[in-house]
């Protein structure tokens, strides 16, 4: 017999969650979809009733992002301009609908290699809580995304928290996306600067939709780091190795594109966080 739960406390869903398998529902935005038409076969857990992981809260060390936070709850809070990529990308989770309803947690349990908050959330080093009745943990964000629709998570775990560490939260950052359509995307990426005197002091890359996961690009940030905030950043992106980045051929474009189209973007997302956004291409000029 399929069982279905909806328990009101962190501790009472953990005991579930311990004792036999369970599919988790949040937002429902990829679950449903997922379902279809099918006849459900796992037991469902409704994680809507824990009010606790809803929310964003501060402490000394941390931002923590409640796993159950939605993307419209994420737009509307005030935070560091550190976060202003995360909240870009947040804006490019489908509809307004389904950021009013779709959660942080959910869409990095789901593991799309096009997952429009990774890429944002790695240029934060972002961490993930896990907790089970007998432990809790703590992962990067890059050990926890394993591949395409894989994650770290265990049986009798879920994700209670996105943890963003105060020293990451420093700098501005910027959210770049391309695609035939805003829905078809050929690759995304994240930049987070921190300028001290004109000079970057340091910086955080990511790009996704071109590797099975999404990436940090160490090699870009390193020749970033020392450099005057003008047209030496564009020689640097365009002359750094992007070794982390495996893109595939398929139907929305080539890899040779979908690695020109990387380069192009994470310039412009860098020109952005360094304060000189522009619609215009950079990488070429």
């Amino acid at each position: 017999m399929i069982r279905y739960a909806k328990p009101t406390t962190v501790d009472e869903a953990l005991a579930l969650l311990g004792e036999a398998p369970w599919r988790i529902l949040a937002g429902g935005t990829d679950f449903y979809p997922a379902q279809g038409a099918k006849p459900f076969r796992d037991n469902v857990l409704d994680i809507n009733g824990l009010a606790t992981l809803r929310g964003i809260a501060e402490t000394d060390s941390h931002w923590l992002i409640g796993a159950r936070t939605t993307w419209t709850d994420l737009v509307r809070h005030s935070l560091p301009a550190a976060f202003d990529a995360l909240k870009q990308a947040a804006r490019e989770v489908g509809s307004v609908q389904i950021q009013n309803v779709a959660s942080i947690a959910g869409n990095l349990c789901n593991a799309s290699p096009a997952a429009d908050g990774v890429p944002a959330l790695l240029v934060l080093d972002a961490e993930v809580e896990l907790r089970a009745v007998a432990m809790v943990r703590h992962l990067p964000l890059e050990k926890f995304i394993l591949g395409n629709r894989r994650t770290e998570l265990q049986p009798g775990e879920m994700v209670t928290a996105i943890r963003v560490p105060k020293n990451a939260a420093t700098g501005t950052s910027v959210f770049e996306k391309l695609g035939a359509r805003r829905y078809l995307v050929i690759a995304m990426a994240a930049a987070r600067l921190t300028i001290e005197d004109g000079i970057v002091a340091n910086a955080a890359v990511a790009v996704g939709s071109c590797s099975a996961v999404a990436r940090r690009l160490a090699s870009v940030e390193a020749a970033l780091r020392g450099l005057p905030v003008n047209d030496a950043l564009v020689a640097a992106i365009q002359s750094a190795p992007m070794d982390e980045l495996s893109p595939i051929d398929d139907v929305r474009g080539s890899a040779e594109y979908r690695l020109d189209a990387a380069r192009e973007i994470v310039a412009r997302a860098v020109f952005g966080a360094a304060g000189h956004a522009s619609v215009e291409k950079v990488a070429a000029a």
